[in-house]
């Protein structure tokens, strides 16, 4: 039996971006704001859950996405951010509403957990303190004061049964978690789908609401969150800077979703890429050994190809957290050149985990459709010169897991 090669790695296209940040909604304002001459400054908020900086969510009128109000009350904030996002990614496409499309569209989600029970948090906190026997403090506060449909509400693969819900998307669907690797896997999954035959269209992405102090505590607990105060200066500052303090992620409320096609079917339709998505690689290691992951890093760039594809501009996910952060850094210098533009996407919309690697690679592909590229974010950041050809796409995770897409003009 003969198999077909050339079928076996179609091309892949961007060919829809949905983009919810900080900045505001959509990705063309987006694209304006970030690729303005001068870097916009980064809307923050350090008073709501003090003394840590969050990213917060834009005001949306989430009916002009989600129609019925039924579903939006019964969603918690993340999911209507991510079914808000992936309805401006299928309207940007052209698909919204085409029941023929949308019918056999896959869709593919990275997701976390639902927003906790503070009040409950709470209460188990308080007790905790002088407590010897915390684990069974814990265990019964938990089976007592717990509602059962509060698990219900907070499954991950929710976001992706609203999506279906509500944009009629009904092809078939996989929901990942595990933080920025989640959004990794999705895209990694969705491109090997389409380069193998198995899918000629589909919806990936995430969504991230940072506004939650219960997403404050567990990465605050782990030493992971930034926070001015530790550098007893009370202020914001960005993700290179941070490597002078404490370092940590300001968490972001970002929505990023995106419509992948095999080139074949877009054409067909008469659909515009953005860019092409050449290659996705990932790895998983220990971080306590830091030439084994400055290897794995350097593996990952080497298996893209991206210094063979010319790759001199780089948006990181990087996150912030000391160490890991200057280790990326170090590692695109030295395997791409010194003289490389960085732009690390966290100082200006914020660290929104598992849509953390979806909105690097919708920043990467609003760049190469508009010819441009983004001005430093901050001051050490290197300006870049001609407009791109292809660029690298980073998402080193605070903890264990890495990342890596090549995209290039289509």
């Amino acid at each position: 039996m003969t198999t077909d090669n050339s079928r076996m790695q179609r091309e892949v296209w961007i060919t829809g971006i949905g983009f919810v940040s900080c900045l505001g909604e959509g990705a063309d304002l987006n694209w304006q704001k970030l690729s303005a001459d001068k870097a916009p400054e980064p809307v923050i908020d350090c008073d709501k859950i003090a003394p840590y900086c969050i990213h917060p969510i834009p005001e949306l009128d989430w009916s002009t996405q989600i129609p019925r109000r039924g579903d939006v009350r019964q969603m918690e904030n993340w999911q209507r951010l991510g079914t808000y996002t992936a309805g401006l990614a299928l309207e940007d496409a052209g698909i919204k509403d085409n029941m023929g499309l949308c019918s056999t569209m896959d869709l593919v989600v990275a997701a976390g957990g639902g927003e906790r029970d503070i009040e409950t948090d709470n209460n188990i906190m308080a007790l905790a303190i002088g407590n010897n026997d915390r684990e069974h403090l814990v265990l019964e506060r938990l089976s007592n004061d717990l509602r059962p449909t509060l698990f219900l509400a907070q499954l991950s693969n929710l976001l992706a049964g609203n999506i279906s819900i509500v944009h009629k998307v009904t092809g078939s669907s996989r929901t990942y978690m595990g933080e920025e690797t989640a959004g990794v896997t999705a895209i990694e999954n969705a491109v090997s789908r389409i380069q193998a035959g198995q899918s000629t269209h589909l919806l990936v992405g995430g969504s991230y609401h940072a506004d939650r102090p219960d997403a404050i505590v567990p990465h605050e607990l782990g030493h992971f969150i930034f926070s001015g105060m530790k550098k007893g200066e009370g202020g914001f500052a960005g993700v290179n800077e941070r490597q002078s303090g404490d370092g940590g992620m300001a968490l972001g409320s970002v929505g990023a979703f995106l419509v992948l096609e095999d080139a074949e079917h877009a054409r067909a339709r008469g659909a515009t890429p953005y860019a092409k998505l050449s290659g996705v690689a990932s790895d998983l290691g220990s971080r306590s050994d830091d030439e084994a992951t400055k290897a794995r890093l350097t593996d990952i760039i080497a298996k893209l190809g991206a210094k063979e594809a010319g790759a001199d501009r780089v948006i990181s996910g990087a996150s912030g957290v000391c160490g890991i952060t200057d280790l990326e850094f170090d590692v695109l210098r030295e395997t791409l050149g010194n003289d490389i533009a960085i732009r690390a996407h966290g100082t200006q919309i914020g660290q929104p985990l598992e849509a953390n690697f979806p909105a690097g690679v919708a920043l990467a592909a609003l760049a190469l459709k508009n010819d441009g590229f983004y001005p430093p974010f901050e001051e050490v950041e290197k300006p870049a010169g001609s407009p791109p050809s292809s660029i690298l796409v980073t998402t080193i995770s605070h903890g264990p897991g890495e990342g890596m897409a090549l995209l290039e003009k289509a």
